[in-house]
């Protein structure tokens, strides 16, 4: 393996000494087919965005920088359930890891709040604060070129934690506070994927109740997020919830965090509340702002999860 270069971008013209918070490093190989035969050299370029910030946001939740390597070595592509997009999807082989796909305007809008996401993020975890958001801990671009022929194949991949690694998970439900479009009638099946009115409709009969130190834990956590989320015009996140029967315990993580409400989801509550293109006027629209979706996403969860009376836990 030829190792071309290690580099940092820089911003803007050649004339600007900004150096960019990412790190691009190339390297190439020979590429060889099925029969054996040397078919060219490859070459590899991988962005790591952000890279000093994520390796100090690593060095807070991970074991070791070697084993966030190891692990991410031996990967397996991953079918994930519930998923609207068809993205690309893989699993650390140890599955402490998510490998996700990040589309164009995922990746602009967690730029434009990275700096806010780090901060939030140290503050949390030095604090002690409560939080659940699923940490992401890395976003790459990776590109790999052929010389023959000259096909390139780019994508920009996000590795997060695994909230349910070394556990066993027997239901696991997407919340987003809403009960639009939010039923999942195929509940048969391995590792499901179950929405909203699911739940609500299991709840009718097996309510899920927490102890109230956890519950005000939960609340708490949720507050501290929503706030952050809605303050960096973040919507349309998560909360992903699994059930874990062998320890009676619920695991659960906010995911799906990175896309921000931008002009064209403005238009569309516009339109849909002024009723121009027709229909009653003052419709809910199927995408709201930020606060609007922290405000729904709070009393949803506070309605989800119900409070044990301290009496029945001591």
């Amino acid at each position: 393996m030829d190792v071309d270069y290690i580099h940092h971008a820089v911003y803007g013209s050649s004339h600007d000494d900004k150096k960019s918070p990412h790190l691009t490093i190339s390297f190439s190989d020979r590429s060889s087919s099925s029969s054996g035969a040397t078919e060219g050299k490859v070459k590899f370029s991988v962005t790591c965005y952000f890279a000093t910030q994520f390796d100090t946001l690593r060095k807070t939740c991970c074991p070791s920088e070697v084993d966030f390597v190891r692990s991410l070595s031996r990967c397996q592509r991953w079918c994930a359930q519930g998923g609207k997009s068809n993205v690309y999807f893989a699993k650390s082989l140890d599955e402490r890891f998510i490998i996700k796909q990040v589309v164009k305007t995922e990746l602009d809008s967690f730029e434009d709040f990275a700096p806010e996401y780090f901060k939030y993020m140290k503050e949390s975890l030095s604090s002690g604060s409560p939080t659940c958001l699923a940490k992401i801990l890395g976003i790459y671009q990776v590109s790999i070129k052929h010389s023959k022929g000259g096909k390139e194949t780019k994508m920009d991949l996000m590795v997060m934690e695994n909230l349910f690694y070394n556990r066993k998970i027997s239901r696991i439900y997407d919340l987003k506070g809403s009960a639009r479009s939010r039923y999942n009638p195929n509940t048969s099946g391995k590792d499901k994927v179950l929405l909203d009115m699911n739940l609500l409709e299991t709840l009718r009969t097996e309510p899920i109740f927490l102890g109230s130190k956890a519950k005000r834990s939960l609340e708490r956590a949720i507050w501290n997020d929503t706030n952050f989320l809605a303050s960096v015009d973040v919507m349309d996140y998560s909360l992903l919830v699994g059930f874990d029967e062998e320890r009676k315990e619920l695991v659960l993580g906010i995911i799906d965090f990175m896309r921000q409400y931008t002009w064209d989801k403005h238009l569309e509550t516009w339109v849909k509340a002024s009723g121009i293109l027709g229909g009653p006027k003052n419709t809910s629209p199927t995408i709201v702002s930020p606060k609007q979706y922290k405000r729904r996403f709070r009393k949803a969860m506070t309605t989800y999860f119900l409070t044990v009376p301290e009496q029945w836990t001591s």
